[in-house]
């Protein structure tokens, strides 16, 4: 075996191959030859070759790695224990791109300069360029389009077009909610129960390290292409430049381009200054709390419930028979009253307040029946036989038989409300507890599904018909649904209650204006008075509030109000069920 040289060897970069390596800090020679061949080169001259290529690790930037230690204390190494959110999220993103960067400061821009005004179309403008935030940040990490991220991301966008359709505030702040819940599902993934309570709301968790992740990269690029961006700053600053200087000039030429130009620009005072500064940093962070997440969700799934320790069969099921059989006595009692026993219940009493309490207070424990329901079939899955095909069929069947009984309570309750609206008219409080009785007769029927075809799908289909109920009420127009059925029973001969109706939205205006006078002008006094002193520009008014614009026109509010109080009072059956005049009381639920 040959000797090795001492002397240095010849840097590769001399024979012209590839440019010199690094030296080697450990003191050792690094040879590239096989296993049990002698180093050194083959004619004797003991030079070890260079080292050998290797591809680099992708370098991590600093802020992105995670400590696995503590800084000594008292002089002992501490280790530290990753938090929650660090252990259920995979990866933590890289640097963030350049067109996440644009659409992050595009949805800030936006967010000051439109929303100060109101809520309507303009959220959805808002929505777009912090949705195309989230795609690219998405992209660059080389994440998927997967289905249900299509839904979600489709669904939230949907349901902000309820703002911008209806003027009404309640069912509008409901769907921008929802709308959220579903972004942040969009971009989380989950398919569990708990993954999808907890995905909904993640978005949250994502806020503080955003804003880091953010600065950074912003900080880098900065660093890395001052040139550049000096460039697209000047660029800017000169094209706002012009466009001010001969925007001003052909203002001032032509009264026509005036108007134009004053509609599509937001008007902007240094009174609203910190109001829209406030709003674009709400805008600034919701976009790129968006993106981080996309680029590095957490995987909610990941937090799981032990499933409760499985009963024996009679001692699961006998609690849940017993249930059954006094479904079914009750229920047997309320078919003769869906099939026409109102009629031999309420014999000889009409519209009276006993006919008003049987409908009423009904309702409400039925409601709450369903509710308790839902809860019983959770517990009774946790803690179910899991023994065999014999446990699935008893459990099919017994929760099978408790959910097609609880439909006929949600039946019923509906029933008993629509009885009652029909006698003491619509409002708000009522329409919004029908929807939600029956949506829960939709889930009953998604659980009844779910015992057929396997349970998988079913926390997405929940949250998904959660989604077509929020939008499908705020589509609906419920003010103005409100409104077409009090006017509606007015025609029949019943009273109507003027001091509720003036306090609905614009989007009642078209069937309030239908009443005879001098209904109509103090049905409509308000509304009216409230759309003259308005002058909200385009971007944050809704389209009933400007149909009602257009139905109302120019006519001076309170020309023919000379006194509305007690208008509407009188016909078959008062409000709350008295004989004759309207005893509106405010603190009355319905």
């Amino acid at each position: 075996m040959s000797d090795i040289r001492s002397e240095s060897p010849r840097p590769e970069h001399e024979h012209g191959s590839g440019p010199p390596e690094p030296a080697d800090t450990s003191g050792a020679a690094v040879s590239s030859a096989a296993p049990g061949k002698p180093l050194g080169k083959p004619d004797g001259s003991g030079a070890v070759p260079a080292k050998a290529q290797t591809p680099e690790p992708p370098k991590v930037p600093a802020y992105a790695q995670r400590t696995q230690q503590s800084p000594a204390v008292w002089g002992h190494t501490v280790q530290q224990t990753p938090s929650v959110l660090v252990r259920f999220r995979p990866t933590e993103p890289g640097v963030i791109p350049a067109a996440t960067l644009w659409s992050i400061l595009a949805t800030a821009l936006l967010s000051a300069l439109l929303l100060g005004d109101g809520i309507g179309p303009n959220l959805l403008v808002v929505a777009v360029p912090a949705a195309l935030a989230a795609y690219f940040a998405a992209r660059a990490t080389g994440r998927r389009l997967r289905p249900w991220t299509a839904v979600w991301a489709v669904g939230g966008l949907a349901l902000l077009i309820v703002p911008a359709l209806r003027d009404a505030g309640w069912p509008g702040f409901l769907a921008v909610v929802s709308a959220v819940a579903l972004g942040s599902l969009a971009l989380h993934g989950s398919r569990s129960w708990l993954g999808m309570f907890l995905g909904s709301v993640g978005l949250l968790t994502s806020v503080a390290g955003s804003l880091g992740w953010g600065a950074h990269g912003v900080r880098d690029r900065m660093a890395g292409s001052r040139g550049r961006w000096g460039v697209v700053f000047r660029s800017t600053a000169a094209a706002i430049v012009l466009v001010v200087v001969f925007g001003a000039l052909f203002a001032s030429a032509d009264a026509a381009f005036a108007d134009v130009l004053g509609s599509l620009i937001p008007d902007v005072s240094l009174g609203e200054g910190p109001w829209r500064l406030f709003l674009g940093a709400i805008g600034l962070v919701g976009a790129l709390a968006a993106a981080y997440t996309a680029a590095a969700p957490v995987l909610w799934d990941k937090v799981t419930v032990r499933p409760g320790a499985a009963r024996g069969r009679l001692e699961w099921a006998l609690p849940l028979i017993v249930l059954n059989l006094l479904f079914t006595v009750f229920l047997a009692i309320q078919l003769t009253v869906l099939l026409g026993g109102y009629d031999k219940v309420m014999a000889g009493s009409g519209l009276s307040d006993q006919y008003a309490q049987y409908a009423r207070e009904g309702f409400w424990q039925l409601l709450w029946a369903t509710l308790l329901t839902l809860l019983v079939i959770a517990l009774a899955l946790r803690w179910a036989p899991r023994g065999g095909a014999r446990d699935r069929t008893l459990v099919r069947s017994v929760l099978g038989t408790l959910c097609l009984l609880t439909l006929v309570v949600v039946a019923s309750a509906l029933r008993r409300m629509d009885l009652y609206v029909y006698a003491y008219g619509l409002t708000r409080l009522r329409i919004s507890v029908a929807a939600v009785e029956l949506w829960l007769g939709v889930v009953l029927v998604l659980i009844m599904a779910a015992g057929v075809f396997g349970a998988k799908m079913l926390p997405r289909a929940v949250a998904a018909s959660a989604a077509v109920g929020v939008l499908a009420f705020g589509l609906v127009s419920p003010d103005g649904l409100i409104a077409e059925q009090n006017v509606q029973r007015y025609r029949d001969g019943h009273s109507i209650d003027i001091q509720y109706l003036r306090g609905l939205s614009a989007d009642a205006v078209p069937a309030l204006d239908t009443l005879p006078e001098p209904l109509r002008s103090c049905a409509l006094d308000e509304i009216q008075r409230t759309l003259r002193n308005s002058d909200t520009p385009w971007y944050a008014t809704s389209w009933g509030e400007a149909r009602a614009r257009d139905i109302l026109g120019d006519r001076d509010p309170g020309a023919r109000v000379r006194n509305c109080q007690g208008r509407g009072s009188g016909g078959e059956g008062s409000e709350r069920g008295g004989g004759g005049g309207d005893s509106y009381d405010p603190y009355d639920p319905y």
